[in-house]
């Protein structure tokens, strides 16, 4: 009986410490002196303009901050640091065609939604050059692929492609992948 404890007690001590180096993992390259930070509205700026687009990308950028960091929003120019930019980029473009007879002009088989976002992030209060090369200025893109008529559809991929632009942006300021 004892013989099969032992892997047990092992199995779960290394999990709980997998766990907890994980979420230490997750803060570790947010510098102390950084405890507020300053989500700016990005505003639509591409050429194919989404009413609700610009809503749903901030609001998504705050709520993945909010979730898996230990920094506080703040709307004031005295925050630590500031996350601003713009949606520059809302494309539909075929992918795949579909050939059809008689002479007709083919379709489209599949389309591509790409949405692109201009983000600049400003460590405010870096003391240190270390500090002061976490900020950056990027585009960053991403798309999803679909059939059929994109009205159905666009707000579902809206989310699906801004939630893997927000876990971009995080990465990018706050693990250093």
């Amino acid at each position: 009986m004892k013989i099969f404890k032992l892997p047990g007690i092992i199995i779960v001590c290394s999990l709980s410490l997998l766990l907890s180096s994980c979420y230490t993992l997750r803060n570790a390259s947010i510098p102390p002196g950084m405890k507020t930070l300053d989500v700016q509205f990005f505003e639509n700026n591409s050429p194919l303009v989404v009413a609700n687009l610009s809503q749903t990308f901030t609001e998504n950028l705050k709520t993945r901050i909010r979730n898996q960091s230990s920094l506080s929003l703040s709307r004031n120019a005295d925050a630590d640091a500031t996350l601003s930019g713009s949606i520059i980029g809302y494309t539909i473009a075929p992918v795949s065609i579909q050939a059809v007879a008689n002479n007709v002009a083919p379709i489209a088989d599949a389309n591509r939604l790409t949405i692109t976002v201009k983000v600049k992030f400003v460590f405010n209060s870096a003391k240190t050059p270390a500090e002061k090369k976490i900020s950056f200025e990027q585009d960053f893109t991403n798309y999803q692929d679909y059939k059929g008529d994109i009205g159905a559809q666009e707000q579902s991929l809206i989310k699906t492609i801004t939630d893997k632009i927000t876990e971009d942006i995080f990465n990018k300021a706050f693990s250093n992948w």
